[in-house]
C-alpha cells in the first residue's frame, strides 16, 4: 500500500483521504501552514498518522525560518509548533510528534541553526519509518490474539490510512491473515464521517481482504447471534490507568462486546499512551462541526434550527477493555502497571 504519509524531496506527501473511496489522490505540501490545515480538514487523521505529520510540520517549518542565531531561530519554531498543536485537541501523538522535534532542536543548540535544520529533517524522515516499523511489529503481537476462522468487527479506520502504513487495529488482523489465518471483518459505518465504511472497507478490499460493511446499530444483534468473534480498535490516547479515547461509538461497541463476553482489543503504538493521565476523565474531547451531523455531501438531511451535539471521540473505561496490544508487548489489567512497563522497555526509538 502507498505510505499515508511520507517525506519525499522535502515536500510532506499524504494521501487525501477526504477524497476515498472514489479517488485516491496524493498531496505535495511545502508549507507547514499547510500541514496544519491538512490536519485540520482531516485529509490527514488517525493518531499515528498525526504524530508523523506534525513532526514533518515543525520540519518544514524550521526550514523556512531565516535566522542567525538558536534564540531568534527557537522563537520561530515555537510559533510553528504553536500552530500546529491548535489543529486538533484529543490524539495525544500529534504533540508527541512535536514535542519530540522541539526537544531535539534545544538539544542541539550549540550547533549552527542550518545544522540544527539538517539535523531536523532527519528525525522528521526517520519517524516515517519508526512509524511502520512499530505498526508491523504490533500487528504480528497482535495477531496472536486473533484465532482461525475469527470474525472480527473493527470502528472507525485504524489501518495503514491512519498511520504512515500497515495500520494498528488493521496492523492486528493484517498480522493474523499473513500468519495463516483466515478472518472474516465487519467494518462499520462509523457516523458521522463515516470512516469505517469509506476508509476501512476501501482498505481491506484492496488487500483482498473478506469485509463486510455494517451501519454501527447492527453490532449488537449480529454479537447477539454469534456472529462476531472479536473486536479490534484503535486510540487516540490511552491514559495511565488504561481508558482509552477512540472514535465516537466505541465505547457502544465495547459496552455491548462486554455484555457479550466477547473480547475487545485496543491497539496504539506506546506514543499513544498519555502517563501524564491519570484516567480517562482528564482527556480533552474535540467537538466538530454540526456539520457533518446534518449534511451529507453538501445537503442538509436535518431540520434547520435543532441543536446539534458531535464530539469526534469518547471513552472506553480500562475495566471494559481485554488487552491494549503495542509494538513493545500486550498490557493487561491492571493497566498503571503493565502500560508504565511497556513505555520504559527498550532503547529510545532514535539517537534524539
Amino acid at each position: 500500500m502507498i505510505r499515508t504519509v511520507d517525506y519525499i524531496d522535502g515536500r510532506v506527501v499524504i494521501i487525501d483521504q477526504n477524497r476515498l473511496p472514489a479517488e485516491l489522490k496524493m498531496v505535495e505540501i511545502e508549507d507547514y501552514r499547510e500541514v496544519a490545515e491538512a490536519i485540520r480538514t482531516m485529509k490527514v487523521r488517525g493518531a499515528p498518522a498525526l504524530g508523523v505529520t506534525a513532526a514533518l510540520g515543525i520540519a518544514l517549518g524550521a526550514r523556512s525560518i531565516d535566522a542567525a542565531d538558536f534564540g531568534s531561530f527557537y522563537s520561530e519554531l515555537q510559533n510553528v509548533a504553536a500552530e500546529i498543536r491548535a489543529t486538533r485537541p484529543t490524539a495525544v501523538n500529534l504533540f508527541w510528534g512535536v514535542d519530540r522535534m522541539m526537544a531535539a532542536a534545544e538539544r542541539l543548540q550549540d550547533r549552527p541553526v542550518d545544522e540544527i535544520k539538517m539535523e531536523l529533517d532527519r528525525l522528521a524522515r526517520s519517524m516515517v519509518e519508526e512509524d511502520e516499523d512499530a505498526c508491523r511489529q504490533l500487528g504480528r503481537i497482535g495477531g496472536e490474539l486473533l484465532s482461525d476462522g475469527d470474525s472480527v468487527l473493527t470502528h472507525c479506520n485504524a489501518g495503514g490510512l491512519a498511520c504512515v502504513g500497515y495500520g494498528t487495529a488493521l496492523g492486528v488482523i493484517r498480522g493474523a491473515i499473513e500468519s495463516g489465518k483466515k478472518l472474516r471483518v465487519y467494518a462499520d459505518e462509523t457516523r458521522p464521517r463515516l470512516q469505517g465504511m469509506r476508509l476501512t472497507a476501501w482498505e481491506l478490499a484492496q488487500d483482498g481482504v473478506d469485509v463486510t460493511i455494517i451501519a454501527d446499530n447492527m453490532a449488537g444483534s449480529l454479537m447477539r447471534r454469534g456472529k462476531i468473534d472479536a473486536c479490534v480498535v484503535g486510540a487516540d490516547r490511552i491514559a495511565a490507568n488504561g481508558d482509552t479515547a477512540n472514535k465516537i461509538g466505541t465505547y457502544t461497541v465495547a459496552v455491548l462486546a462486554k455484555a457479550h463476553s466477547i473480547p475487545i482489543y485496543v491497539a496504539a503504538p506506546t506514543s499513544t499512551v498519555d502517563l501524564t493521565l491519570a484516567s480517562g476523565d482528564e482527556i480533552l474531547i474535540e467537538e466538530r462541526s454540526p456539520e457533518e451531523m446534518t449534511h451529507i455531501e453538501g445537503c442538509r438531511i436535518a431540520p434547520v434550527g435543532v441543536p446539534v451535539l458531535n464530539p469526534a471521540f469518547d471513552v472506553t473505561p480500562a475495566e471494559l477493555i481485554t488487552a491494549i496490544v503495542t509494538e513493545r508487548g500486550i498490557a493487561r489489567a491492571p493497566y498503571t502497571e503493565s502500560l508504565a512497563r511497556l513505555r520504559c522497555i527498550g532503547t529510545p526509538l532514535s539517537r534524539y
